[in-house]
């Protein structure tokens, strides 16, 4: 009877370790998923700052480029887009399919923007206007955010895959279904999507 009781203990003593460390290890997915998601809030945030610029941006070179509607509209089309894919990856952060759309929609918006940025170059006037130069040097400041929040949640990304793919971390990540996050990649075969606009003056 003894012995039964001790086993009865052992077992008992092992259920509550094996409970513990399933329960640490889910916590631990559980912050690691969170800090990605507050990663992709501080993109979202920059991002939505960027897009409020854009518009500024096309009505002032609009009074200037008369000749250059084409180049304004495909910027406002781009930031269409891009407002598009936003809210895709918005709805949910890491998913690979809505991270792609997020990176190809920022892309064309990056292409468009230096399309515009470089037809300026040809307006005197316009590039030399304090409004004009306002506007390049806030939008240059938030593509230098976005970039950083890029990097801020593609780290976070990384902790968390690596967290959920190690030994014994994935055993419970399978069990409760902890999805492989995206990183928000740059195509490499775009240029455009590579760089930020570049704005000198």
């Amino acid at each position: 009877m003894g012995s039964v009781l001790i086993l009865l203990v052992i077992l008992v003593g092992l259920a509550v370790v094996v409970g513990g460390w399933g329960i640490g290890i889910y916590n631990g997915l559980v912050t690691a998923r969170n800090a990605f998601k507050n990663a992709f809030a501080q993109i979202d945030v920059q991002l939505q700052r960027r897009f409020d610029l854009i518009p500024n941006l096309v009505e002032t070179a609009k009074g200037y480029m008369a000749h250059e509607r084409g180049t304004l509209d495909a910027v406002v089309a781009a930031r269409g887009a891009a407002i598009s894919g936003l809210n895709a990856a918005k709805a949910n952060p890491g998913d690979p399919g809505a991270m792609a759309e997020l990176a190809a929609s920022q892309g064309m918006l990056n292409g468009a923007l230096g399309r515009l940025l470089a037809v300026v170059e040809a307006y005197p006037d316009l590039k030399a206007s304090q409004n004009m130069m306002q506007l390049t040097e806030e939008l240059t400041s938030t593509e230098n955010k976005v970039a950083f929040a890029r990097q801020a949640y593609n780290d976070a990304v990384m902790g968390y895959n690596n967290k959920r793919e190690v030994f014994p971390s994935n055993i419970v990540a399978g069990v409760f279904n902890f999805a492989p996050a995206a990183l928000l990649d740059i195509p490499a075969d775009k240029a455009e999507v590579r760089e930020a606009p570049k704005v000198q003056f």
